[in-house]
């Protein structure tokens, strides 16, 4: 072989049955199960082989990946996904993953990849004016919210504590600082604390008011609390729009507290976030422009494929001091002068995927006004599904916000509290088997409940509809 490349007929051969693959998990996307109900054993022995040391005929291994891998996959594309935060995708960012990676682009060096660094630029401009944040605001792409939030407390601690080079001299003997966040707080906020050394003994979990948001109150007082008992306050996590309920706190008022003490404000709007962009909601959203970073996820309300998310920080100069170390092979010495932005200064990775490109290509070929229908849609049938909940008998509503996710229980016929609460529980694994829909629960306080997640442009009523049934079906041989 003079290299791992095929004759461009046969390339061509196989870009078409690929083709066709695609083109079947379109086709049957309206009937696509939720789950597939297969044992841990049996998708292991699928794969359960010795590393294959000759290759294997390419049409053959096609037929295997579709058979074993597409065909069995859980129904995230399709419109009977409710469990977590699954958008679906769209096909314009398929298309655009497929000639990313043909031309396998980093993008964190300027002359790697100019037009790709250029674009992931412009995409960072395009998110400020989505949420309506600082136009010159500095950002990154990364691999999703969790990774976004992570970024943006890493900057804020080390430029927080820029002078006292926590950079060179770390943590020791640093008087000990505090993060606040409601008991609401997606738990990549604890892990990122661990990470960053500042320990989750120091994570503030404060309380949730009647519509989950954080109590302002009992922040104040715990802040107060914390300074008479020697603690630094270091960081506010405003969160606009919780998984497990959408709630979106009083951004506003934590912004004021933020300021009187002199703190980092962060925003976790990885849910939530985009939904920003919507007239009817803007007035749940004031006080965002005022964080000092934001995380996002556009594998979310932005319908990508995964993975993409992005850390928006309020100027690049703080990335740049946070991530910036100067190394021989990376040296930009002789490019003084020019405009080029390295993305490897301003962000931890040398080498990446150009993640914003599918960002790019999508929202050049439908337009922003497109994914925020598409955002208002989820939203009322959100409302559509809480109100058939409240209307019927068998269903019991627990919570909806603002946004798409709304938490209920199956009642059934059933009167005791006891059974409601099992029943429910055992519901889980049961629509599991079931596979026609997917769906998981979550506790609000002690209380076990089902969570309905509907972030999907192609969710529709009918859909909606099908849920209920479905639930109520399963539900019956469980009474």
């Amino acid at each position: 072989m003079k290299s791992l490349d095929l004759d461009i007929n046969e390339y061509k051969d196989l870009l078409n049955k690929t083709n066709e693959l695609v083109l079947k998990q379109y086709e049957q996307i309206e009937t696509q199960k939720g789950y597939h109900d297969f044992s841990q054993e049996e998708v292991e022995s699928w794969f359960d082989e010795s590393i294959p040391l000759n290759g294997m005929d390419n049409g053959e291994l096609l037929s295997f990946v579709g058979q074993k891998v597409l065909n069995t996959a859980t129904g995230n594309l399709g419109p009977h996904m409710y469990a977590y935060v699954m958008s679906g995708g769209n096909q314009i960012s398929n298309l655009a993953e497929t000639l990313a990676n043909t031309v396998d682009q980093n993008p964190t060096k300027w002359h790697l990849s100019p037009a790709m660094n250029e674009i992931e630029k412009r995409v960072i401009h395009w998110t400020t004016q989505m949420i309506g944040y600082h136009p010159k605001a500095g950002g990154v792409m990364v691999s999703g919210g969790s990774a976004a939030n992570l970024t943006g407390l890493t900057v804020a601690r080390n430029v927080f504590f820029k002078k006292e080079n926590i950079k060179e001299e770390g943590l020791f003997n640093k008087k000990p600082f505090t993060v606040y966040a409601s008991e609401q707080v997606h738990s990549c906020i604890d892990k990122s604390v661990q990470i960053l050394g500042i320990g989750s003994n120091q994570l503030r979990k404060i309380r949730i008011d009647i519509d989950y948001r954080i109590d302002i109150e009992a922040l104040k007082q715990q802040i107060e609390k914390d300074i008479s008992q020697g603690y630094l306050p270091f960081c506010i996590v405003g969160i606009s729009g919780t998984v497990n309920t959408g709630a979106i706190d009083d951004l506003d008022a934590l912004a004021d507290i933020a300021e009187k003490h002199q703190m980092w404000f962060h925003i976790d709007g990885a849910y939530g976030g985009l939904a920003s962009s919507l007239d009817g909601l803007k007035q749940y959203y004031k006080g965002i422009e005022r964080a000092d970073s934001i995380a996002l996820d556009f594998h979310k309300w932005l319908y990508q494929p995964f993975e993409v998310g992005c850390a928006i920080i309020k100027d690049w100069n703080s990335l740049r001091e946070t991530y910036y170390k100067k190394a021989e092979y990376l040296d930009t010495e002789l490019e003084t002068g020019t405009n080029r932005l390295e993305f490897n200064e301003h962000y931890f990775q040398v080498s990446r995927n150009a993640k914003a490109f599918k960002v790019w290509m999508s929202l050049k070929s439908y337009g922003f006004n497109a994914f925020k229908a598409m955002i208002q849609k989820d939203i009322d049938l959100t409302h559509y599904l809480a109100d058939e909940i409240n209307k019927s008998s068998d269903f019991e509503l627990k919570s909806t916000s603002h946004l798409a996710v709304v938490c209920f229980r199956y009642i059934g016929n059933l009167t005791s509290e006891e059974a409601i609460k099992t029943i429910n529980k055992n519901l889980i694994p049961a629509l599991e088997q079931d596979g026609r829909v997917f769906i998981t629960g979550t506790k609000l306080g002690e209380e076990f409940v089902l969570r309905a997640c509907l972030i999907n442009h192609r969710k529709t009523k009918k859909t909606s509809d099908f849920l209920l049934n479905v639930i109520r079906e399963v539900g019956q041989k469980l009474e």
